[in-house]
């Protein structure tokens, strides 16, 4: 696994890095030595804590993990048991659908060991579909806004392209937009 560590708002001395790349390398058996695998680790240091954002790119799928805690060497430690648990239930979910191509071909899922109970909330029990507006960026955080939502899917009148704004954590907005344009 290659790694990258960030350190936002503070200094990523060598113990920082160390602890990190420890606890992310027990997660090398889960997955296939002959891919790529990838680690951006994030840290961020704040007045009344610390936070972990850990993303592992494959081929076939990304997993990412945040954690805020008072402790960063608790956070960093939360941060990889819940990629752990991302696995797990990734690997639920393929034998559900008895699917192993695809998403989870870059994970050794023999490796990993079953969930003991199934997970609650694992199926879709609300679908809505709704026409795309084609609309700015500033109309679409004022309906979000206006709606009370945490996110806003439209289309962008100046690209038009499929966007998703929504709110981050941190405060402020986010826009994810799909690489291809919609064609009428």
């Amino acid at each position: 696994m290659e790694y990258q560590i960030i350190g936002k708002n503070i200094k990523v001395t060598e113990g920082i890095s160390e602890a990190i790349q420890k606890k992310l390398s027990k997660l090398d058996k889960y997955f296939d030595e002959h891919d790529e695998v990838n680690c951006r680790a994030v840290v961020r240091s704040y007045k009344t804590g610390a936070k972990v954002e850990i993303t592992i790119f494959t081929k076939n799928i990304t997993l990412r993990s945040e954690v805020i805690d008072s402790d960063l060497y608790a956070a960093i430690d939360i941060s990889v048991d819940k990629l752990v648990g991302q696995m797990r239930k990734l690997k639920t979910r393929m034998k559900k659908k008895h699917e192993r191509d695809g998403l989870g071909k870059s994970i050794l899922f023999d490796q990993l060991e079953d969930i003991k109970e199934e997970v609650e909330n694992s199926q879709v029990v609300k679908t809505k579909q709704y026409a795309l507006t084609p609309m700015s960026l500033e109309e679409a955080i004022t309906r979000m806004e206006a709606l009370g939502h945490a996110f806003f899917l439209y289309l962008d009148s100046e690209d038009e392209k499929i966007s998703v704004v929504y709110k981050r954590n941190e405060g402020g907005y986010g826009l994810i937009q799909a690489e291809n344009k919609v064609e009428f």
